[in-house]
C-alpha cells in the first residue's frame, strides 16, 4: 500500500537513532524522502541538546538536515514561558539545549516567578530542593517534557519525568508540560515549517508522548517498533498506523 503524505514529522530517540546507533531502517528511510524532495522535519522531547548539536548529530548518520527542522522541547518551554506575563525571573535546571534556549531570561537563585525542569544528567539533591522550595513559595512548575525513560546505547534510563515526579511530590504541585503529549510542540513545528496539517504524519516510537501527541494534534500518526512501545493495541486509542520499522512503509 502507498502512501502519499507531502510532510513528514519525526521523533528521534528510539525512531531514528538510540543513543549513539542510528537506526538504519529510518536513516535509508530519510534519504529516501530527500531524494524524493518529500520535506521532513524532526521534533524531540530532549532538551538538553541545541537545534545545531542535534542537526550535528543527525548529519553524523548522513541525513541531510538545518538546524531550522528541528523543534526542541526547550525551545517550545521558552516560548510559552516568553507569553506569561507573570514570569519575569526563572530557576532552571537543564542541559545546554535549556541553557541556551533560557539564555536571555532573567535568572533568580532565591526568588524565581517560574521554576523550569529539563533532564539533568548532573541532578543534585540541593537543585531538587531548591526547586520543590521555590514552588511550594508561589513559583509555577514549569516542565519540558514528561518521558519517564528513554532509550540509549545502554539501554533504557530514566528521563526528565523521574526528575519532575520528584520535585512534584516534594513540592506538592503538578507542573505545566510543555513537550509531547503537549500538542503545543507539533503546532510550533508545523508553523515553523511550513507544513499543511492535514497532509502531514508524525513518526514516533513512544506511545505515551509521540503517538498521543499527534492524536492530540489531529495529525496521522505511524508508529515505529524501533523504540519505548512495542505493541500499542493495548491502548483506547490507537495510532493511525503500526509497523516494525520504517522498512516496512512505502511512500
Amino acid at each position: 500500500m502507498n502512501h502519499h503524505f507531502k510532510s513528514y514529522l519525526f521523533d528521534l530517540d528510539g525512531t531514528v537513532y538510540n543513543g549513539d546507533t542510528p537506526i538504519d531502517s529510518a536513516v535509508a528511510f530519510i534519504r529516501k524522502l530527500n531524494q524524493q524532495a518529500i520535506p521532513y522535519g524532526f521534533i524531540t522531547n530532549n532538551s538538553t541538546k541545541t537545534t545545531e548539536q542535534v542537526a550535528d548529530k543527525l548529519r553524523k548518520f548522513h541525513i541531510l538536515v538545518e538546524p531550522k527542522q528541528i523543534v526542541t522541547s526547550a525551545l517550545a518551554t521558552a516560548l510559552y514561558v516568553k507569553k506569561q506575563a507573570a514570569v519575569s525571573s526563572v530557576y532552571v535546571i537543564g542541559e545546554t539545549g535549556l541553557e541556551k534556549a533560557f539564555a536571555n531570561f532573567q535568572k533568580d537563585d532565591e526568588q524565581p516567578d517560574a521554576v523550569i525542569v529539563g533532564l539533568d544528567r548532573q541532578i543534585t539533591y540541593e537543585k531538587l530542593s531548591k526547586a520543590a522550595r521555590f514552588i511550594r513559595e508561589g513559583a509555577q512548575f514549569i516542565a519540558t517534557n514528561p518521558d519517564r525513560m528513554l532509550p540509549s546505547a545502554d539501554g533504557l534510563v530514566c528521563g526528565n519525568g523521574a526528575l519532575v515526579a520528584a520535585i512534584a511530590y516534594a513540592a506538592q504541585k503538578e507542573p505545566v508540560t510543555i513537550g509531547k503529549p503537549n500538542e503545543e510542540i507539533v503546532s510550533m513545528a508545523l508553523e515553523q515549517l511550513q507544513f499543511p496539517k492535514d497532509e502531514t504524519i508524525l513518526v514516533g516510537d513512544n506511545y505515551e508522548t509521540d503517538i498521543m501527541t499527534g492524536i492530540q494534534a489531529g495529525l496521522a500518526t505511524l508508529h515505529v517498533q524501533t523504540g519505548i512501545t512495542v505493541d500499542c493495541t493495548i491502548y483506547e486509542k490507537q495510532p493511525t498506523f503500526s509497523i516494525a520499522s520504517l522498512k516496512d512503509w512505502v511512500i
